[in-house]
């Protein structure tokens, strides 16, 4: 299925991962890459209304292992519908998030069987395992998810748009560390960064990362 280079970004609320992977997407575009840029949940149409029950504290509390199947869906959707075409056509793939997320949140963080999670990630994704993935570690859990809330302020949602934000500082500190022993068990696909460095610093070390495994990727589109 792949072609091109899947890069990933992962971290707790508020760790900046969406933020890198914007500026990646567009450092990429600038060299001259076909850059494909997505997240989870909420790549497709099918995702987006999956999203919507996800993050929406009106839906309650949903159990672990729906939640799970949620996610699941979601994943298998994504990879059918986008990821895997854009792989196969050469593109680079820029995702705010896979299957590593799943098994820290509904793993580690709702105690879920990670080994079952996994195994079942790697079924909906069809064998699809990033090629880089960078994991924004938010040592002070506190500090980001204060700073996901301050951003729920600044574009008018603030305590409507995320169940998981709303979570205990506990829930996040346990998919800290599941995150953590997920990038132990791969270091040669994991790129652990400090999320409290600057954005600039942040954004040079992965395209320092990311360009020379874009170069070396077989079947995808060079960048300049």
């Amino acid at each position: 299925m792949s072609g091109g280079l899947f890069v990933t970004f992962e971290g707790i609320e508020g760790s900046g991962k969406s933020t890198q992977a914007g500026l990646l997407a567009e450092a990429l575009r600038a060299r001259g890459a076909r850059v494909v840029a997505s997240r989870e949940p909420g790549g497709t149409a099918f995702g987006a209304a999956l999203r919507g029950m996800l993050l929406d504290p009106s839906a309650g509390a949903i159990a672990p292992l729906a939640e799970l199947f949620l996610y699941l869906a979601d994943r298998a959707q994504h990879v059918r519908e986008v990821v895997g075409p854009a792989l196969a056509s050469g593109a680079c793939v820029v995702c705010d998030r896979f299957a590593d997320a799943t098994v820290a949140y509904q793993g580690h963080g709702r105690g879920l069987d990670p080994a079952f999670i996994a195994e079942a990630c790697g079924r909906a994704a069809c064998g699809l395992v990033p090629d880089l993935t960078f994991l924004l570690d938010c040592e002070d859990v506190g500090a980001g998810v204060a700073r996901a809330r301050r951003r729920q302020e600044a574009d008018g949602t603030a305590g409507v748009a995320d169940r998981f934000e709303r979570e205990e500082l506990a829930f996040h500190r346990r998919v800290r560390d599941g995150y953590r022993t997920l990038a132990a068990a791969a270091p040669g696909r994991f790129r652990v960064l400090p999320a409290a460095a600057p954005i600039d610093e942040l954004h040079r070390r992965v395209l320092a990362a990311v360009v020379p495994a874009l170069a070396a990727a077989p079947g995808a589109e060079r960048a300049r």
